[in-house]
């Protein structure tokens, strides 16, 4: 395999003894130390990469570390169960640099003393090829089945080779093993490859023993430790054949070789080789912020608003790293394949700036089933978007968890992480913009109702004859107080020419809009200023509704008609609130971008409550 890779061989070494048993393995070892001196000297490497935990990697290390030479080791840091983790553990006390595939590989090296500076979280370099790995004409490939010596000595003795359904062979090339992996109905045996590769493509597993019991594993492992009990085998071959499992990133997002490359570059040849460990062992939850060693960890943010198709990689601390802004397309077809593009470029841009993408979070209008990551209903701003799956497409390219929800609820979110709503147990988000929208937040919890409409504040009913409303009612908040309604009103007084006042002109190919009346009303329009009033006294009223329903200890303004509507809301909470909730405070957003934000949030309150 390595010659069909086109490396540039220097030297062959043959040190493997003949025979299956521990004397063998030591004995091998002796070989290699014996032979390696010779063509170290000869190659005077400047980093010796040594991989696993295989007898003749220590070897290796041992050769190297004695002869003064850099050692960088991938996958330390794991535990497996058997002497491959003494040998695993030996490695990495010899090497001076550490590629690890998992958080807790990671966790397990700084506990051993490791420097934190010297350790790079990378993944599992198979993931790469894994996750980008197509489908082939599997169906050819298929007659192949691995085995092992032992394996084929025993179907022998059995007389299981005649069998049409099973074959045994020695070695099946990668690429082709990904096809057997990727298609097969379970996979069962003690190889760390079960509970490690497999998890990319979701196969169902059965770990037989304990070879590989100390290891992390996705959901589709079954473990079966007494192995030699016939009827448990059985049962689990029943419970987990045919099944298909959601693919696991434990051990890789399918970036780990760029970001090995870029580690090694960065290593200084000039610094000092003698290796530093680290006593006593590092701060609790220190693996938890790892800007210090290369990455930053963020979301992908996805915000779908009527006009614009926004994506921004958000770091965990609501930092906004890159944005991309393109005009959302008007058609199902054109918008899913622009997400996509948008994203795919996004995750890629993310490498080159240290952001570790754990995962993808959308905004979008309309009512939404979070559980599903489908868009049920759709606002009229967005055409072609009823029963619309987003989480399939996304999470298939990018092989990364995707969560979606209403941006009303998104916002709400964004002020529990990030904003005013830090903190509190109770507050509710109302968002003023094209339309009404909103969030409630009750006992740190988002509140999504029985059919996923909980928090349509702009539908709360102010006025039993007021204007007609576009979710087919009247009277809405939404109906007085929304960018569309005071667009509506703006283009009365301009059709009876009641706008315009001194200081203002509206270009004949403008539309007018409501960032008119509000200019009308600074500048002493006393219709404009009557307008914006009876809209702000709208929302106050479904304020003071939503005070003697939720009873919140805070309300948030968000949008860009917030800063407009604050102080009459205030003033109808002072006239019409009971006594009881007239203390509660109602307070304008800060946030930039509470809809990237919260979209970011799904992402990043999810994946770091767990340990992977």
């Amino acid at each position: 395999m390595i010659e069909q890779d086109d490396f540039d061989i220097n030297t062959r070494l043959h040190t493997i003894v003949r025979g299956e048993d521990e004397a063998a393995m030591v004995e091998s070892v002796g070989l290699a130390l014996v032979k390696l001196p010779d063509v170290l000297n000869r190659l005077k490497p400047d980093i010796m990469i040594v991989h696993g935990d295989r007898f003749d990697a220590l070897a290796l290390a041992t050769s190297a570390a004695l002869m003064n030479i850099r050692i960088l080791h991938i996958e330390g840091g794991e535990v497996s169960g058997t002497i491959d983790d003494s040998i695993r553990h030996a490695i990495t006390k010899l090497a001076h640099y550490h590629v690890c595939c998992t958080r807790s590989a990671e966790q397990h090296l700084i506990s051993m003393c490791e420097d934190h500076d010297r350790i790079l979280l990378a993944g599992c370099p198979s993931y790469d090829k894994l996750l980008s790995a197509k489908n082939k004409d599997y169906m050819s490939i298929i007659r192949m089945w691995l085995g092992s010596k032992e394996m084929v000595r025993v179907m022998r003795k059995k007389g299981i080779e005649h069998h049409p359904n099973f074959r045994a062979v020695k070695h099946v090339p990668f690429d082709q093993f990904i096809q057997l992996v990727a298609h097969a109905g379970c996979m069962i045996g003690n190889s760390s490859c079960g509970v490690r590769e497999v998890g990319a493509f979701g196969t169902p597993v059965i770990n037989l023993g304990t070879r590989q019991i100390g290891r992390e594993t996705g959901e589709n492992v079954l473990h079966v430790r007494d192995a030699d009990t016939q009827d448990k085998i059985l049962q689990a071959l029943h419970l987990q054949f045919g099944k298909q499992y959601p693919c696991s990133k434990i051990y890789g997002d399918g970036n780990a070789v760029p970001r090995i490359l870029k580690f090694l570059k960065s290593i200084d040849l000039q610094e000092p080789l003698q290796k530093k460990f680290c006593f006593p062992p590092v701060k609790e939850n220190i693996s938890q912020d790892i800007d210090h060693i290369l990455e930053t960890l963020s979301a992908l943010a996805v915000d779908l608003g009527g006009t614009n198709l926004r994506v921004a990689i958000i770091s965990m601390k609501g930092e906004i790293v890159k944005k991309y802004t393109q005009f959302n397309p008007k058609t199902y077809e054109e918008r899913i394949n622009l997400i996509l593009q948008m994203c795919v470029e996004a995750a890629a841009e993310a490498v080159k700036l240290n952001c570790r993408i754990l995962g993808v979070g959308i905004s979008t209008g309309g009512r939404v089933n979070p559980r599903e990551g489908i868009v049920l209903h759709s606002t009229k701003l967005i055409q072609e978007w009823n029963s619309v799956d987003l989480r399939t497409p996304l999470s298939d390219t990018l092989h990364l968890p995707v969560w979606v929800d209403n941006d009303g609820n998104c916002a709400a979110m964004a002020e529990r992480k990030f904003g005013q709503g830090k903190g509190l147990e109770n507050f509710v988000t109302l968002i003023t913009g094209t339309g009404i929208g909103g969030g409630i937040i009750h006992q740190h919890e988002l509140v999504h109702g029985s059919s996923f409409c909980a928090a349509e504040l702009g539908h709360l009913v102010v006025s039993l004859d007021g204007p007609d409303c576009s979710c087919g009612s009247h009277g809405c908040i939404e109906a007085y107080a929304s960018g569309m309604a005071l667009q509506r009103e703006a283009k009365k007084l301009h059709d009876e020419d009641l706008l315009l006042v001194e200081g203002m002109s509206v270009p004949k190919d403008e539309a007018v809009g409501a960032l008119h009346l509000i200019q009308a009303a600074k500048l002493g329009n006393a219709k404009a200023q009557s307008i914006l009033r009876t809209a702000g006294t709208a929302l106050g009223l479904g304020v003071v509704n939503i005070l003697h329903t939720m009873n919140p200890s805070l309300v948030i303004l968000s949008g860009v008609l917030a800063s407009h509507y604050i102080h009459t809301v205030k003033d109808v909470i002072r006239q019409q609130a009971l006594s009881s909730v007239q203390d509660v405070d109602v307070v304008v957003s800060d946030l930039v971008d509470p809809a990237l934000l919260g979209a970011a949030s799904m992402v990043l309150d999810y994946t770091t409550r767990r340990i992977y």
